[in-house]
């Protein structure tokens, strides 16, 4: 993520804190759609996804005046949004084995071109990757986040991180070469 961003970011922190209330109301805007896909992402469930949120953002408003680096708002918060996310997988995860399989299915349609299909194989082979693989996976490539950042919201060291993310890598050569010689 950009430095101007994360500036802007934390004069939006500071700016609420000083009590102008539409600062908050500009972070959201520019969150909430960011954090319900990070939280769909690990739960599987839209609805979920969104009480999720939700939640989070009530705790990011009650311990906003406690973040020390206003700059690392972002990451910051996606790490309250994974912990409420893990804190539901723990409370429910036979539920969310069977909505995995039901919402996670990619839709095929046999006039997809020979790139769409390559995406639908890279999908797939991410798919067979464990979760903590995945999750390093989408938040270093999708989300763009460094692995300082990661290992923020993850709550884990940027050694674990970086050595999830070699082995993800790893692991998806090795599924996609075997696709291919198949």
């Amino acid at each position: 993520m950009g430095n101007a961003k994360k500036i802007f970011e934390g004069l939006l922190v500071l700016q609420y804190l000083s009590g102008n209330k539409k600062a908050i109301s500009l972070l959201v805007k520019r969150y909430n759609s960011k954090m319900c896909t990070h939280a769909y992402w690990l739960t599987y469930d839209k609805d979920l996804a969104k009480d999720i949120v939700q939640d989070s953002w009530g705790i990011i408003i009650k311990k906003l005046p406690y973040l020390k680096k206003p700059n690392s708002f972002g990451s910051w918060a996606l790490q309250i949004v994974t912990r409420k996310s893990f804190d539901h997988l723990k409370k429910n995860s036979r539920v969310r084995e069977k909505l995995k399989d039901y919402y996670n299915e990619p839709k095929v349609d046999n006039d997809l071109d020979h790139k769409e299909s390559d995406l639908i194989k890279v999908y797939e082979a991410i798919k067979g990757l464990p979760q903590d693989q995945q999750i390093v996976l989408r938040l270093f490539y999708l989300e763009e986040y460094s692995l300082k950042e990661i290992s923020e919201i993850l709550d884990k060291s940027k050694g674990t991180v970086k050595s999830r993310l070699f082995h993800a890598r790893e692991k998806l050569k090795t599924i996609l070469k075997n696709r291919i010689h198949e």
